[in-house]
């Protein structure tokens, strides 16, 4: 239904638009984040590292021309393009001065082959004048906006320091459609206390909101963040392969169609990962899913709508 797949996925969809593949250029920009600066908290998220969420992401000691540059290089080894999306992927990439935000996001741009760019941020790190510059490079280039929702649950909120009420994730999804921004909202499986029937109404809550693309993320413990010291000392389930496949089929039923897919699953840093270890295992995840779709004979958007 899309391409060889049964669900709508960002390769697709960039294929669709740009003719070819593209691939992404995990950038870190120099940022902080208001749940690390003292603004909200320090600590950050509960799942988050020193580095943020960006372990893969290249190094802040580079500007970002030769972070480009850099991730150019080191991707050309497994893939053959010359298109690429720079992806401001570290931290709180609006969380800055808008001065500053500007040089950033169109020295990218200016770099050979960058046809559009990614921007990693949080629902309460969009003021009116950020707003007004991302307005200004939608209208330029292929632009999209990352939200790390996680959970509509307040409890599970509280919990993990997200630092903000689902309210503010509202508000921010209106204001980006207002000026045809597009959206991508993050979701976790497996948090603390959430059941399946808790996850699945996140899911369908993002499902009816306007958001253009959603990122699926298993709950991976990585060593030295909060999370794991918690884990420790108060042990949790967590999700292993046989359950974590057919909840993320039973999610991709729940979405519209033309919702775009970024991510099944999550990347943790092999020499980090406390667990589940099983999730190194990406391939045979993503052929796992793939089967599983096939199995029900079903596909993405099969239920959307639907009530039960």
């Amino acid at each position: 239904m899309w391409g060889d797949k049964r669900y709508h996925t960002l390769n697709y969809e960039l294929r669709k638009i740009f003719g070819q593949k593209v691939i992404k250029l995990s950038l870190d920009g120099g940022f902080t984040c208001p749940n690390r600066d003292g603004t909200i908290g320090r600590r950050g998220c509960i799942f988050c590292g020193e580095e943020g969420s960006g372990e893969f992401a290249g190094s802040r000691a580079l500007d970002i021309n030769e972070q480009i540059k850099e991730q150019k290089e080191f991707m050309s080894n497994k893939w053959d393009t010359d298109k690429y999306i720079a992806y401001f992927q570290n931290f709180t990439n609006t969380y800055s001065f808008c001065e500053d935000l500007k040089e950033k996001y169109y020295s990218a741009l200016s770099e050979e082959g960058i046809v559009g760019l990614a921007i990693a941020t949080r629902p309460d790190c969009l003021s009116e004048e950020v707003l007004h510059l991302l307005d200004e490079i939608n209208k330029k280039t292929y632009l999209w906006i990352e939200l790390g929702l996680q959970t509509i649950h307040e409890r599970t909120a509280k919990f993990i320091r997200r630092g903000y009420p689902l309210k503010v994730y509202s508000e921010a999804i209106k204001e980006l459609g207002k000026r045809g921004i597009k959206v991508v909202t993050h979701l976790i499986f497996g948090l603390p206390t959430e059941s399946r029937r808790d996850i699945l109404d996140s899911i369908k809550y993002v499902a009816d909101t306007n958001t253009w693309g959603v990122k699926f993320h298993l709950l991976y413990i990585q060593k030295g963040t909060d999370l794991y010291n918690y884990y420790i000392k108060n042990p949790f389930h967590l999700l292993n392969r046989d359950e974590y496949i057919p909840l993320v089929v039973d999610g991709l039923e729940l979405l519209p169609k033309n919702m775009v897919i970024h991510r099944v699953t999550g990347d943790g840093k092999r020499d980090l990962l406390y667990g589940p270890r099983w999730s190194l295992d990406k391939l045979k995840v993503l052929s796992g899913i793939d089967r599983e779709l096939k199995t029900r004979n079903s596909y993405q958007g099969k239920k959307y709508g639907l009530t039960f």
